[in-house]
Formats: C-alpha cells, structure tokens, sequence
C-alpha cells in the first residue's frame, strides 16, 4: 500500500514543501528511505520504529520504502520524524488515507513515542496556510509559536497517542487549537534603565541619536567609562516591537530552534552580545547545517561587539557587505540561504590596549603599539559607522549624582518622534529609517543651504571624507533635525553631525 503526507524542509527563514511518500509491500523485511537525506533523517527509521513499538502499535515485517520528494532539496534535522510515522500508519491501513490528506506535520520522535520540538515551526505553519492545508501538527512545546498564524488549525503533538487522536477526528483536531487572540509588546525588564546612567550626557545624546535613525554607533574610552552599561540599555528607548517586525524576527529565532524557549513569538528588541572569540561563521551563520548567526539574531535590535579591537579580522569584516544590504546570503553546493541582518551596530573599545591612551600619567603604551591596536579596525569598516564618541572618564560629582539624566521612557519618547517623523517622510519609498537612505533619498531629503554647503565642502577636505561617510553625516544630520523638528538641516544640526565624525579622524588620522 501507499500513503502520502506534507512535512517542509527548513532553508533559512524560509520553508519548502515536502512530500512523505511510504509504499509497503511483501518482500524481504527491510526499512529504506531515500531523497537526499542527511544521516540523522537515514536514523528517522529506527527511531520510528522503535516509537512506534513502545507505543503499542504493532507493524509486520515488510519491505517498507520511505521517499522525500523532491530529491533535489536536501533534508537535515529531525523534523520528518513524526510524518514518517504519519505516513507508515497511513500505509499499513491503521489510518485511512483522507485523515492524512491536505494535513502537514513536523516533529522528532523519542524511542518512548514523545514529541520533541524542532526549529522552523513558524515558516512551516505560514507554508502549510498557503498552500491551504487543513491542519498543522506540530510539537506541543512548538504550539504557541504556531498559533499565531491566522487561517489554520495548529494542534500542538504530544506523543504518538495525540497523533492519532488527532487525526481520528477532526473535531478533537480543532478543539485542542490553542489561539493568542491579543499582541503585547514586551516591557523594558528591570536593571535597564538609562536613568541608573550617571554623566556621560554627550555620549547619551549620541546614543538617543542612534537609536532615532537606526545609526551604528561606536564608543571609544578608558575602562569603566560606562560604555557597556550605554550599549545594554539602548533597546530600552527603541520603539516597541510591531507585530510584522515581530514575526520577522521570531522566523530567524524559529529557524534556530529557539522560540520554544520563548513559548511564542520575540516580543523584545534583540540584544545580541557576541564574546570577542567567536568566529567568523558563527558571527555571519552557515555550519553543517545552516543557521542564523548572531548578525541574524540581532536583526531590529542590536549587535553589540564590546573590546572591537579583540575581535579577529575575518569576523569584524564579516560585518561590512550585512550592514550595508540589510541581509547576509549563505552560498553552498546544494543552493543558497538567505537572512535579514537589519540590525544596528554598537560598538565599544578602548583606545589602546591598556586602556588609557592618551593619559601619559596613566597609558605607557608606546606609539606604536597604539597605531596597532587601532589599526585592527579597518577604514572600510569604519566607514561603515554612522556615530563615533569619546566616553571620557567620569567625575566624582558625577558619579554621585542622582536622576541627572533622563530615563528610557522619556528618551523613548523622543525617539518615537522621529520615528514617525521618518516613516511620514518615507511612506512613498520602502523604508522606514533615515540609515537606510540611498542615493537618491539622500538628494531628495538631505539637502543643504549655501551655507550648510560651504561648511560641508571644508569638512569634505579637511577631514577627507570619503563618498561613504559622507552620505553618513548627511543621513545623521537628517535625524538630528527630526529630532528637533527641523525641516530643513541648518547649521546647527550640521555641525553637530560632523561633530560625530571627529573622534574617528582623531584616532585613525
């Protein structure tokens, strides 16, 4: 007999329809499976086997043949391991045939006969929705990522047993849907406010500037300046998440196997921070089998890269092509991956290896070995950030000093300004954030007065400025002035953005 069912094979953030052929027939006993499998989809048989053994079901001893179609898609992981099982029982007449049909499955199996959760639910149960399936089963801990989905059936499986409750009948199928009928942002936790920020206020005004226009940012000063505790806290004044960006960033995480954890979907900004050790493959993703990297996982929030210079040289220019295009493309044999990298960058150092340079009274670094350390960060890359600031030392009064500075949700605020003020501007174009101008929004949204001209054509040649970072001072200006409710870049707003521009030329000439 033969029986067929969908399951979907997980290519990056997408997902892709796979058909679960099984065909029993008299012969010699054996179990084959075939389709361009990886071994762990090969061991899918004994796993099934044996599951389906200690569940109670008994199958005879037959020639049993396992297909996934199509051949040309490589099939990794262990999320065919419940449809197999779907389609044995199919094709041994244990489940008639029109339960399993226009039905997609994923799971893992244990030898026990329980589910486990597997990555890539979300793109699944969006795959199964438009190829209009009746139903998706999935892994009970997978369920509330699935949920979400509007438009289809998503049934949460526990063991085997549900399995074929569930597809024994349609009304236990629906009654076991659990939907989430209401989205709610995530709440900025406890310990990262702005406001526990003592001093520091240029750095802080830089930091509301980033987070207004999507700006990369990088923090150069002495150890202890604050520089990580600035950096942790800028998703706090970020707007909240939206539902889309929501499930953008919820199909990177699914993809890796992560919204389990979350029993749901990313209600948070990203805050992404890599140890200055990783590599340049776990930095921009692929291995064995291809996953997000943590440029991925930062996508709507932020990568934050502390002690830059520490970072090998592979995985700092890994960042470069990412954050100019907004997505990463993974290229192998068997086809390419592609992942949103629309995150923003913030950055931290210090100016010399010992930390203190250019305090003499404290940094014995010699000038060499400063010109060094700084040179690990490349022209190119560093062309590539928006916002560069000094976090100098700060004072004791400083320090000392209670609710100076203003909070997250008052910074927020501002931000959110911006923000609309960006996407009332852009809502002709596909963007939503002055960082993510090109060319010709730049002329259209970026122009200058004669004065704003003179003063910008000194600073082109005084500071050789490339073409770049050119485009780079006119995009932040661009924000400064929404931020004050410009609408136009004066002066001010100029030389303020230029401002952001000295420290780099300061330290690398």
């Amino acid at each position: 007999m033969f029986s067929m069912i969908l399951s979907a094979a997980g290519l990056g953030v997408e997902a892709r329809p796979v058909q679960v052929e099984a065909d029993v027939c008299d012969g010699l006993p054996m179990f084959c499976m075939v389709g361009d499998l990886s071994p762990e989809v090969r061991e899918a048989a004994d796993r099934v086997r044996t599951a389906l053994k200690n569940t109670g079901i008994q199958i005879p001893p037959k020639r049993i043949t396992v297909n996934l179609s199509p051949a040309d898609i490589r099939k990794q992981g262990t999320r065919y391991d419940l449809p197999v099982a779907a389609a044995l029982l199919a094709a041994f007449g244990i489940l008639p045939e029109e339960f399993v049909r226009n039905v997609m499955v994923v799971g893992e199996l244990g030898l026990n006969g329980q589910v486990y959760p597997v990555g890539g639910v979300l793109q699944t149960v969006l795959l199964a929705k438009k190829l209009g399936c009746r139903c998706c089963l999935v892994p009970k801990k997978n369920a509330g990522e699935g949920s979400w989905i509007r438009g289809i059936d998503v049934v949460g499986i526990g063991s085997m047993k549900d399995l074929l409750e569930c597809l024994l009948s349609e009304y236990v199928c629906r009654e076991r849907t659990e939907k989430v009928q209401t989205w709610v942002p995530g709440k900025v936790l406890p310990g990262e406010d702005f406001r526990e920020v003592n001093g520091q206020a240029g750095v802080r005004r830089a930091a509301e500037i980033a987070a207004a226009g999507m700006h990369n940012f990088l923090m150069i000063g002495s150890p202890g300046a604050g520089k990580t505790m600035i950096a942790r806290r800028m998703p706090s004044i970020m707007p909240e998440l939206s539902l889309e960006e929501s499930m953008e960033i919820s199909q990177v995480y699914s993809a890796c196997g992560l919204l389990a954890e979350q029993g749901g979907l990313i209600t948070r900004r990203p805050f992404r921070s890599p140890h200055h050790t990783i590599s340049a493959n776990a930095l921009a993703g692929g291995g064995r089998r291809i996953h997000p990297g943590e440029i991925s996982l930062a996508t709507g929030g932020v990568l934050f890269l502390d002690e830059l210079p520490e970072f090998s040289k592979n995985a700092l220019e890994v960042l470069r092509q990412p954050m100019e295009e907004g997505q990463i493309t993974i290229s192998r044999t068997e086809g390419k991956y592609s992942f949103p990298a629309r995150f923003q960058l913030v950055a931290a150092m210090n100016p010399c290896k010992c930390g203190y340079y250019p305090d003499r009274s404290r940094c014995h670094c010699l000038p060499g070995e400063v010109n060094r350390y700084l040179r690990k960060i490349s022209r190119p890359l560093l062309d590539r950030i928006d916002i560069c600031m000094e976090a100098p030392k700060v004072e004791y009064e400083e320090l000392t000093g209670k609710g100076t500075g203003m909070d997250s949700r008052t910074m927020r605020g501002k931000v959110m300004l911006a923000r609309m003020r960006q996407m009332d501007r852009f809502r002709e174009e596909k963007l939503t954030k002055n960082a993510q101008m090109g060319q010709n929004e730049i002329e259209k949204y970026c122009r200058l007065g004669k004065e704003e001209e003179r003063m910008m054509r000194q600073a082109y040649e005084v500071m050789r400025l490339t073409v770049r970072s050119y485009h780079k001072v006119l995009k932040v200006a661009r924000t400064i002035a929404d931020m004050e409710e410009k609408e136009e870049i004066d002066i001010v707003t100029l030389r303020e953005a230029l401002g952001y521009r000295v420290m780099d030329k300061e330290y690398w000439g």
